[in-house]
């Protein structure tokens, strides 16, 4: 036993050193940052829209990001008493590598000119996002890939979480500035067809068990953990909004949609789990669900009663689904969901994309004003009517969900 445990931990040493030198050689070859010049004299080649942003660029907002990325998801990890603080430390060395991965990858896609990488600013927090969708992905397979596997899955899903979002973004024009479908859903999903590939059929009872147990130390990860979310995740649904009047609507909607599903979230739990008050990890569920179901949504006419309606039905689905999908997912399908990713991200991800869909046809001039322009461009212009934009928006959801689930697959 101690032979094999000291060849894993000489494996995850080697794979990391190797990782290392690898993104080391591949930025000094490539990365560099972004010229001083104007925008004006941005070489027309290069896609200046995310050097234009740094301009924009405030640094609260990125040590928003980065916080919730690195203390958010990774203390939401963290609600299993058996693996608690190991997932916390395997998700800062997940983080570590995968920001170092995502720049050199979206650099290959979105800022690269005469054979280098121009970076700046927003390319980090494009790479805290891509980051963020490989986080939820290991909360599907929590517990039953070791730290080896879980890089693996990293290095294979930010290039797939990057395509995608290249895609999505800019080659079909879709507008998904907090990530409904681009991490949420990406994320759950691609995570939850890894989990399928390496189900474990003769894996006993008492093992799962002790998979879901959950102690006082848990709890506090998840106080803490929730705490982190209500705080900064309104910067996280915000971040790539960066014209100054465009932001309140994102944090406002967000702000209303987490209340909503709160407050839907100890409507529901005492009468599906006879308890008086929810748990901690329920909370912090729900907290969730309400802000993934504003990312496409968020920026948008929503108006603050359709931000608490859109929260409180994300607060009402993720305990149903822990109640009663996630059994059927796993003796029908297959599939072990350790963390709940399907409820938490996967379907208010998809809800917040029909929403984002349906406000789309709300998107003229008269209703947006100057906003219309930002979130939708082509809109604006005239090269594209308000039902072609909605229903790009929606034939994103069946494109993501085709390379989650064949990402997921070839990584697993």
């Amino acid at each position: 036993m101690s032979e094999h445990t000291a060849a894993s931990r000489l494996r995850l040493s080697g794979l990391c050193f190797l990782f290392q030198i690898l993104n080391v050689l591949l930025f000094a070859v490539f990365v560099r940052y972004s010229p001083e010049s104007s925008p004006g004299r941005c070489p027309p080649q290069l896609n200046c829209s995310r050097r234009n942003q740094d301009s924009a660029f405030q640094h609260p907002r990125f040590q928003d990001v980065h916080i919730q990325v690195l203390l958010g998801f990774g203390l939401l990890l963290a609600f299993l008493g058996r693996y608690g603080p190991g997932s916390v430390a395997i998700s800062i060395l997940i983080v570590a590598f995968a920001i170092q991965w995502a720049v050199l990858i979206q650099g290959f896609f979105y800022s690269f000119f005469n054979g280098k990488i121009y970076v700046g600013a927003q390319s980090m927090v494009s790479a805290d996002f891509c980051t963020a969708a490989v986080l939820i992905s290991t909360g599907a397979v929590l517990g039953r890939v070791n730290p080896v596997q879980m890089l693996l899955l990293a290095l294979l899903e930010v290039i797939l979480c990057t395509l995608n979002e290249y895609i999505l973004l800019s080659l079909m024009g879709v507008s998904d500035s907090g990530h409904s479908l681009t991490v949420h859903t990406f994320g759950a999903y691609f995570g939850l067809m890894v989990s399928r590939i390496l189900h474990q059929p003769y894996m006993d009872k008492r093992k799962r068990e002790e998979q879901q147990d959950t102690g006082h130390q848990p709890d506090i990860f998840a106080v803490v953990g929730t705490i982190y979310l209500w705080i900064f995740w309104p910067s996280f649904t915000s971040a790539t909004n960066v014209h100054d009047n465009a932001e309140p609507w994102a944090v406002l909607n967000t702000y209303f949609s987490l209340v909503a599903s709160t407050v839907a979230t100890f409507i529901l739990s005492p009468v599906l789990y006879e308890e008086s008050t929810p748990r901690m990890v329920q909370i912090q569920d729900a907290t969730l669900a309400g802000m993934a179901v504003m990312g496409m949504a968020g920026e948008m006419l929503v108006t603050p009663f359709g931000a608490l309606i859109a929260g409180f039905l994300a607060g009402l689905i993720s305990p149903l689904g822990f109640r009663f999908f996630t059994p059927v997912l796993h003796s029908r399908l297959k599939i072990q969901d350790t963390c709940g990713v399907h409820n938490v991200h996967g379907l208010p991800g998809i809800l917040g994309a029909l929403l984002g869909t349906l406000l789309t046809l709300l998107a003229t001039a008269d209703t947006y004003g100057d906003r219309l322009e930002l979130l939708f461009p082509l809109v604006a212009q005239g090269s594209r009517t308000v039902t072609d934009q909605a229903l790009i928006q929606l034939s994103a959801l069946p494109l993501t969900l085709l390379l989650a689930t064949l990402g997921g697959c070839l990584t697993g």
